[in-house]
């Protein structure tokens, strides 16, 4: 099928997310050699519905404990959802990157939410996103003029790479992501093609980890 997708037809007698459950193996890179026998420590903490593919990889980082001093310091926490797609994961082959068809994600944010990220941007304060996930979200809602956002339930196929315009966010904490992959573009498009590839350079020599429990880096 396009894009190298297939078809599969399971067979099977009982809940099939229960049946999951009980005989699916975790993916794990290549420097994880020991099984994932704790399945919660591939989720975030403040994770909440079903849907995605795989975790938001930078939200990983993230426990109650950091979360709890992050709000002791009056910072406010807005969550949206994106139920993560295979696609994430596909490189990138064609010789011109326009030409690369993204794939569609689903989305959804709550007024509560809404309310934190554009008292934000009204009061002079940063929006700073955790993960791709979250940025492509904000990305796909915010107003081009004033980068405020709006209560909404869709889907993005929003693609980002150098040249973009930032709308509403002003920093972003993220994992580090693999060659040729939208999300280095992403990555590139908000601080620095070179920049970024510098800071990549420097994970290489000092062995630091990517894939999904890989570092993470901070861009402001």
């Amino acid at each position: 099928m396009e894009g190298g997708t297939r078809k599969v037809k399971f067979t099977y007698n009982g809940i099939f997310n229960e049946i999951l459950d009980q005989i699916g193996l975790m993916p794990l890179p290549p420097y994880i050699h020991e099984s994932l026998k704790e399945k919660d420590r591939y989720q975030t903490v403040y994770a909440k519905y079903r849907g995605s593919a795989a975790a938001p990889t930078a939200g990983l980082h993230f426990t109650n404990e950091l979360l709890k001093k992050i709000e002791e310091k009056n910072i406010d926490i807005a969550n949206v959802t994106l139920h993560v797609g295979i696609g994430t994961f596909r490189p990138v082959k064609e010789e011109n990157i326009e030409d690369h068809k993204m794939h569609t994600e689903h989305f959804y944010i709550k007024d509560e939410d809404v309310e934190k990220i554009n008292n934000a941007k009204k009061n002079g304060k940063r929006v700073i996103a955790v993960g791709t996930t979250s940025c492509r979200v904000l990305e796909t809602i915010a107003d081009s003029k004033t980068g405020l956002v709006k209560k909404c339930e869709s889907d993005t196929g929003i693609y980002i790479y150098p040249g973009y315009k930032f709308k509403c966010i002003d920093g972003l904490i993220t994992n580090f992501h693999l060659p040729k992959s939208t999300l280095l573009m992403l990555v590139s498009a908000f601080a620095d093609r070179e920049f970024i590839l510098d800071a990549y350079k420097k994970a290489v020599e000092e062995k630091y980890r990517f894939f999904s429990f890989g570092d993470a880096m901070f861009i402001k």
